[in-house]
């Protein structure tokens, strides 16, 4: 199967609790319909929730050189479903931050985990930030 499957299936099984990787309740199931080939997909992602109705997330891809997929595909196809361990299946419409914005959301991932900070020492690409906010 793969690991990010693994995960989605004990995200699915559990109610949006994932033991695996010490994560629990922090990821949501990111809908992505991709840019070239309109296949729709889905990556366990690590969001933080400012308030009700928005999610922040960040295209880490683990500190690679390159953006993960997914970005490309949201930037392409901004309209998609999330899963969330709360509010369960939710329709949102993804924005990539730029500036002071970015910058001060990226704040938010490193304090969040130090993984997020090892990432960015890791590449010399700016990693992408999104909001993700719900939709009708």
């Amino acid at each position: 199967m793969g690991w990010n499957q693994d995960i989605i299936d004990e995200f699915r099984e559990n109610g949006g609790t994932v033991k695996t990787g010490g994560f629990g309740r922090e990821l949501i199931l990111l809908h992505h319909t991709g840019a070239r080939t309109g296949i729709v997909r889905v990556t366990p992602v690590m969001a933080l929730r400012p308030t009700a109705g928005e999610w922040l997330i960040a295209a880490s891809k683990a500190g690679a050189d390159e953006n993960p997929a997914w970005f490309h595909n949201l930037v392409a196809n901004p309209h998609t479903t999330i899963e969330d361990p709360d509010a369960g299946t939710v329709r949102v419409e993804a924005e990539v931050l730029h500036g002071e914005d970015r910058d001060r959301v990226w704040r938010l991932f490193e304090a969040a985990s130090e993984g997020f900070a090892a990432y960015q020492r890791k590449t010399t690409r700016v990693i992408p930030v999104l909001i993700l906010r719900r939709t009708r």
